[in-house]
């Protein structure tokens, strides 16, 4: 007769080895681009932290399907960019990595450890997170590289918008909340009377009181879309020139559109409305040396290198502009000697800012990370001032680029994607 506690005990451990030996989910690929792939995991952990990031703000939210839609989107996107970044050669190093964390937990009046902490808090892996930057961080220099060639600005563009910008009395910023029903580069005329048709439609939703941001996420190919369209503040010259005498003068909660440009129609929602103060500025004079590492160049040989400058320096074998015409990476102004002129410290990054804040006039810095590379600053002057001219003319050519950097990437992510091969293997 068998004992009944043996077979109670095979009993469980058959139980036991049945839920180990459990099948598990495996990750599947959901849509190939080009020679890449994106698995299912990638498209649920955007669609988690969209709802996640909803919950936090009491946004409703579109049906799953739309937000699947928009996550396979951004991910497609993203992916011919790092594809991109690899044929470029573009990598981003864990001392840039760091450089560039240790500026987001400053711009957060946190310490990196905290920023961790917080991270994690939020029920996010920190790991990923760092991924997740260093991946964002790859991407901007991708479209910095690509799209930076395509902007060109006539001195007649900047003289004209230094007089629009005298002229104007106005110091108001408008949140702009963005639509755009995307219109194919080669769409037919039926194709194109269709979008048409759709964004009148989405325009009818809205006067007849639709949440804009659940339309947005639902439906809108703009770069914004996860976030509900949303831009956040701008001057009407910080716009693209498409929307300028659209938006200008209205009121919060105006709906604007459709408006037609190459990419498709827009629909404008102005959110809201502030006005700008105009403060005084202490400007800095400096000059800087950047070495950029690289796949033959080491973050240490870089940091070594900019060192051996600073001792030639104080013990008078060098010059610095000398060496900042010789060696400097950075084109705007190494012909100058490392010269960037008169400027507002914030236009710099934030570890540069930091940098320069700390220095007295005639110092040179230890040598520094920052998601450029490895810098050296002088700090030759300082001075308390209203805008100069050529500080207005700095600031109009700055607000013509960021416009038509933001144009400019629009149609050159339509064009790359235009090119990809891309098949959707799972819905």
């Amino acid at each position: 007769m068998i004992n009944k506690s043996i077979v109670s005990m095979l009993c469980c451990m058959f139980v036991a080895g049945a839920a180990i030996s459990a099948p598990k989910p495996i990750d599947h690929v959901t849509v190939v681009v080009n020679d890449g792939v994106i698995l299912e995991g990638e498209v649920q952990n955007i669609i988690t932290e969209v709802k996640q990031a909803a919950l936090t703000n009491n946004q409703s939210l579109p049906s799953d399907r739309a937000l699947r839609t928009q996550a396979i989107d951004r991910l497609i996107i993203n992916s011919l960019q790092m594809q991109l970044a690899e044929r470029m050669g573009i990598q981003i190093s864990d001392a840039h990595l760091d450089s560039v964390l240790q500026n987001i937990a400053q711009s957060q009046n946190m310490t990196v450890d905290q920023l961790r902490l917080q991270v994690i808090a939020d029920g996010m892996s920190y790991e990923r997170y760092r991924e997740d930057i260093r991946q964002e961080v790859a991407l901007n220099e991708v479209r910095r590289a690509n799209v930076h060639r395509r902007v060109n600005i006539s001195l007649q563009e900047i003289t004209s918008l230094l007089k629009l910008m005298e002229e104007q009395t106005s110091k108001e910023e408008y949140q702009i909340g963005h639509i755009l029903i995307s219109v194919p580069s080669k769409a037919s005329q039926e194709e194109i009377d269709a979008k048409k048709e759709i964004a009148d439609k989405v325009v009818n939703l809205l006067n007849n009181g639709s949440d804009f941001k659940k339309i947005a996420i639902a439906s809108s190919s703009g770069a914004k879309a996860l976030e509900g369209g949303d831009w956040g503040y701008m001057s009407v010259n910080e716009m693209p020139s498409l929307f300028t005498e659209s938006v200008k003068g209205k009121k919060k909660g105006e709906l604007i559109g459709p408006l037609r440009s190459g990419a498709g129609f827009h629909i404008v929602k102005v959110l809201d409305v502030r006005g700008r103060q105009v403060v005084e500025v202490n400007e800095v004079f400096a000059r800087h040396i950047l070495i950029k590492p690289s796949i033959i160049l080491s973050e240490e040989k870089a940091k070594s290198m900019l060192q051996g400058f600073i001792e030639k320096v104080k013990n008078g074998e060098a010059e610095f502009s000398a060496l900042a015409k010789k060696h400097s990476e950075d084109p705007g102004s190494a012909l100058k000697g490392g010269e960037l002129g008169w400027a507002n410290p914030d236009i710099y990054t934030p570890k540069f800012k930091e940098t320069l804040a700390s220095m007295q006039v005639g110092e040179i810095s230890e040598p520094f990370r920052s998601q450029f590379g490895w810098h050296v600053i002088e700090l030759m002057d300082t001075r308390t001032a209203d805008a100069t001219e050529q500080n207005k003319q700095d600031q109009a050519y700055q607000i013509l680029y960021k416009r038509k950097f933001a144009e400019e990437t629009e149609n050159w992510l339509r064009e790359i994607r235009d090119q990809a091969f891309i098949e959707v293997v799972s819905e």
